[in-house]
């Protein structure tokens, strides 16, 4: 049974979480330098909880963020995609990329294939970014998708942090996207 549609990129196949991918989650999860911005890093206890609320959302909400798996490879790449917990900011597509994979572009090449799906199967008029202001790489990747900073909010309990929230408007991605 399917929670959610497979996307395909050049490189990239993105798909709703499965069970082979909690070991290389727990791996990204627990390492203190991919995780700074994604809430620190945690035990594969609390990394399955988290793939479990990311899995369980896709019944709940009908989206979540796909598992990112290298077609060269078949590795677990990481996590990204649309995310909009209870109180979040609004509608966001965001991204969270292991370490081994970093410079890349798979974070920009990813998004761009969620952000597509946001809008048009979702229906989004609204795809934002929850950044936090110290997380350059994320801003970097905000800007090659053709994001601006929108405004300040504060993340939901537990989170509590403060972000910038990039984004950009349907409207502005698809001119930029020539249709």
């Amino acid at each position: 049974m399917s929670l959610g549609p497979t996307l395909h990129t050049e490189r990239l196949i993105l798909r709703p979480p499965e069970p082979v991918d909690l070991e290389p989650w727990a791996e990204f999860a627990g390492d203190a330098e991919a995780a700074k911005f994604l809430g620190g890093a945690q035990p594969p206890e609390a990394a399955w909880r988290v793939m479990c609320t990311m899995t369980g959302a896709w019944t709940v909400a009908g989206f979540s963020m796909f598992s990112v798996i290298e077609k060269a490879t078949g590795r677990w790449v990481g996590r990204l995609g649309p995310w909009r917990p209870l109180g979040w900011p609004g509608t966001e597509v965001g991204w969270g990329i292991a370490r081994d994979f970093w410079g890349r572009g798979y974070a920009t090449e990813g998004a761009a294939a969620a952000i597509d799906w946001a809008f048009d199967a979702l229906g989004w008029s609204e795809v934002i970014h929850c950044i936090d202001a110290a997380n350059f790489n994320s801003q970097a990747v905000a800007r090659r998708l053709g994001s601006t900073v929108l405004r300040q909010a504060m993340l939901p309990p537990p989170l509590s942090a403060p972000v910038e929230v990039w984004g950009q408007s349907r409207e502005a991605w698809r001119a930029r996207r020539g249709g």
